[in-house]
């Protein structure tokens, strides 16, 4: 199933080329200062089953015609795994990993969906794209075994880990307003099938910089859900984005960047400037 956040916090499911709107199945949207209708949708998946109405003229409307957002647009957290591809240690040069690092977070306002653009925010700096996959959190998860952990992920989807260079934290040059795309949907697991075996690609105006599959992380997915519940516990709705490969490499604006995940499907966002001025940081050189 393939599920979306679209027109400003509907959800729904795509059927073949239309969406199927699932208001009525959480509530209505109606609902100031509470959950998204998909944390909402989420908190309730192991229950709708059949219930799921059937795509018709009348409760559906062609994919072409809305605008798609973060598939979970209000995350708790977005939590991250640095350094979890061999390959991407050796590019960075670097003798640590994920097994050193731990994992970092993001901040929730830096989500933007399929089709909106990252925005550069500073002329002196370098900004690179990092796609990876990202898994979603359906049931409260606090202190899974590794065996257990995935019964917690209710699905997936394709992220991008927009980071700035330098020498600040990274939850720092990593959190800007736009620096993480999430999309273009939400898989469920049962459609997704092993989270280990996802073919990754990555381009960027046209070039092709990333290429991998999900088989050569570091920590795979359930180790890492294991490992981030015995720190932090785990929401309904949370992201873990799981790392990229070798091939990052720095933005400008006017591009268009691409990342498909097989079995998930493609997140395209746009690049711009926006006037940017210089970082009032000092680490620009680092």
């Amino acid at each position: 199933m393939r599920l979306l956040s679209y027109d400003d916090g509907r959800v729904g499911y795509l059927a073949d080329d239309r969406v199927v709107d699932l208001g009525d199945l959480v509530g209505g949207y109606h609902r100031p200062g509470g959950l998204s209708a998909m944390r909402r949708l989420l908190g309730q998946w192991a229950g709708p089953g059949n219930a799921l109405p059937p795509a018709s003229e009348a409760n559906s409307v062609p994919l072409s015609s809305v605008r798609l957002g973060p598939p979970v647009p209000d995350p708790t957290k977005i939590v991250a795994a640095p350094v979890n591809y061999r390959d991407h240690k050796s590019e960075m040069s670097v003798t640590v990993d994920i097994s050193d690092l731990a994992v970092f977070l993001k901040a929730p306002s830096s989500l933007i969906g399929h089709g909106d653009a990252i925005r550069l925010p500073y002329s002196d700096r370098r900004f690179d794209q990092e796609g990876e996959l990202a898994a979603v959190i359906g049931r409260r998860a606090r202190n899974v075994a590794p065996e257990r952990a995935l019964d917690h992920v209710v699905g997936y989807t394709g992220l991008l880990d927009i980071t700035m260079r330098g020498g600040e934290d990274r939850s720092t040059r990593k959190s800007f307003d736009t620096f993480t795309p999430l999309g273009p949907w939400l898989v469920t697991s049962d459609e997704t099938g092993p989270p280990d075996d996802i073919d990754l690609d990555c381009t960027v105006g046209g070039e092709h910089r990333q290429s991998s599959n999900t088989k050569n992380l570091i920590w795979g997915v359930a180790r890492l859900v294991a490992y981030v519940s015995s720190v932090m516990t785990l929401e309904v709705g949370d992201i873990i984005a799981t790392g990229t490969p070798a091939g990052v490499g720095p933005l400008a604006a006017g591009q268009e960047v691409s990342l498909t995940l097989s079995r998930i499907g493609t997140l395209t966002v746009g690049v711009t400037a926006d006037n940017p001025g210089p970082s009032p940081t000092g680490t620009r050189n680092r």
